[in-house]
């Protein structure tokens, strides 16, 4: 049986002293970390928060929504998350992912969607849910994680650390494979989804860094014989990237350490913290990060000796950055990691010094395939079709209370359940996978589908282009037309045709844009992927009258 939950506290019983979670100056072993998982769970439980219906037997959404408190994590990075999340585990309850960027209405619709019982929150933010918590009256407990902020306590709010100290550190009873995990959807291309995975599935599809083990007790053996990982995933807890990454290292018996700096992304922060703790890993998200990254390590020096590994997942890293980190960290090894929040880990690719790395090709994971555009069936190595990227196997229930979209992209072909999320890709002969990009992201221009990453790719070889996001934009001959929002290095001021005349080494003549939006900085997700829906209204309100008679 994999459930989160009973998987930590095994392995914390092999390995009770090693470090566990470390924040600032918090340094807690797993022994410490189970205690004080233990005793939120206490808390969880006695405000009557647990499971109170059995699934032995789930056969439709309705059996979903039962069962299972549900616990709102409204935090920014710190030993809390990961804390919340195993505690209201061990509670069997089910903790979600509350964007921390959202505005009082996101947030309202949310906890409603995810009917919201517990809500474990930063002090910073206790102003926002002062504003809204009459309206959330199927909430029962309140705890506010003291941040320095000097927000007072909400009236009826217990403060965390005080509730734990009252509580006792109780084992965790009656776990099941089949208790729930949810992780909702960013939302930048419409309203947040709550993807609905049974523990044990996303254990086996996207938190078992070293393999699928046979056993727990197979899994103990591993981590008592390991010497453990120091990692950092840079990322916000709050989307799935990080955490995921958190576990993983959990689970082959690592460390967790996180920055000091939790509200933005601070490149300085980020190495100090590699080089004071000994990190052996980190986690970033694409260019967004590997770039501010890159210009702190021009600025300053820092022992970074122990550094081995560098994933990036959530968005493109490419190529010449790539190269970059190589040149300047040549010890290590950078993967792209390829998966969803409905798929779990599907592929990757490791790039290392002293070759041309590459980005866009994964070696797939198992179970993973491409199916047809109809969805008839599964595209054969070097077929010139393009698919859906799609998934079998370990993947999730559906959407939480949505049938409809469940359906949508939870199909059956050939009589097998896929995870079909949207991600456009091609096979090669030899089965390496092509990734083009998210279908909501494509533009139909004169009929032609272009996928706006492959043209972000093709835009950011030029190195004047510090970033980059590509949308679709009205044209009267075309329908629609490429247009790319760019943010440049400071300074750098090309001509439009230099920046064609770089992608067009990359893509074809017809992909690339036929209007430029420049900013002076691109809106990007904390996680940092493309907010979408900002660079379409900005660049609509960029081009003005003259949008829609592009050539």
């Amino acid at each position: 049986m994999f459930n989160l939950a009973h998987v930590h506290e095994a392995l914390a019983s092999v390995i009770p002293d090693r470090e566990c979670l470390i924040f600032r100056d918090r340094r807690f072993s797993w022994s410490q970390v189970t205690e004080r998982t233990r005793r939120l769970a206490s808390v969880l439980r006695a405000h009557d928060l647990g499971c109170h219906t059995p699934r032995s037997a789930l056969s439709n959404l309705s059996n979903w929504t039962s069962g299972q408190d549900h616990v709102a994590l409204y935090l920014h990075n710190g030993n809390e998350y990961m804390e919340g999340m195993l505690g209201a585990f061990k509670a069997r309850c089910v903790p979600f992912n509350v964007n921390y960027r959202y505005v009082e209405e996101e947030l309202l619709y949310l906890f409603d969607n995810a009917d919201a019982r517990a809500v474990v929150y930063h002090a910073c933010f206790a102003q926002v849910l002062e504003k809204i918590r009459d309206r959330l009256s199927g909430v029962v407990l309140w705890l506010q994680v003291e941040d320095g902020s000097g927000n007072p306590l909400l009236p009826g709010a217990v403060e965390y650390e005080r509730a734990l100290a009252e509580a006792t550190p109780d084992p965790p009873q009656d776990l099941s494979a089949d208790d729930l995990y949810i992780l909702y959807t960013g939302g930048t291309t419409g309203m947040p989804k709550g993807v609905l995975w049974r523990q044990e599935d996303i254990f086996l599809a996207a938190l078992t860094a070293g393999g699928a083990p046979e056993s727990v007790g197979a899994l103990q053996g591993r981590v008592r014989e390991g010497r453990g990982i120091r990692s950092l995933p840079a990322p916000p807890f709050m989307h799935g990237a990080a955490h995921w990454v958190a576990f993983n290292m959990w689970h082959i018996g690592g460390t967790v350490i996180v920055q000091s700096q939790v509200d933005r992304l601070d490149p300085d922060d980020i190495w100090s913290t590699v080089e004071r703790e000994k990190v052996n890993a980190i986690t970033i998200v694409g260019d967004a990060f590997a770039r501010p990254l890159l210009d702190q390590l021009e600025e300053k020096d820092y022992d970074l000796s122990s550094l081995f590994l560098v994933s990036s997942g959530g968005a493109i890293l490419t190529a010449a950055l790539k190269d970059q980190l190589l040149a300047k960290l040549p010890q290590v090894r950078i993967m792209d990691a390829l998966g969803s929040s409905e798929t779990g880990a599907q592929a990757a690719h490791t790039s290392t010094a002293g070759q041309k790395a590459s980005t866009g090709s994964f070696a797939m994971s198992p179970g993973n395939v491409v199916l047809r555009e109809d969805l008839s069936g599964i595209l054969e190595p070097g077929s010139p079709d393009t698919g859906w990227l799609a998934r079998c196997g370990n993947v999730p229930l559906g959407y939480y209370k949505d049938e409809a979209k469940t359906a949508k992209t939870f199909p059956l072909v050939d009589g097998v359940r896929y995870a079909v999320p949207g991600d456009r890709a091609q096979v090669a002969e030899d089965g390496t996978l092509r990734l083009l990009g998210r279908d909501s992201a494509t533009i139909n221009s004169g009929g032609e589908k272009i996928f706006a990453e492959e043209v972000e790719h093709a835009l950011k070889h030029h190195p004047s282009v510090y970033d980059a996001v590509v949308v679709g934009t009205p044209n009267e001959r075309w329908g629609q037309q490429v247009t790319a929002i760019v943010q440049l290095r400071a300074g750098d001021r090309p001509a439009e045709d230099e920046l064609k005349k770089t992608a067009r080494e990359h893509i074809a003549s017809f992909k690339l844009p036929k209007a430029f939006v420049y900013v002076d900085q691109i809106v990007r997700a904390p996680s940092g992927k493309a907010d979408y829906r900002w660079a379409k209204s900005r660049a609509l309100e960029a081009l003005g009258a003259d949008n829609g008679k592009g050539a």
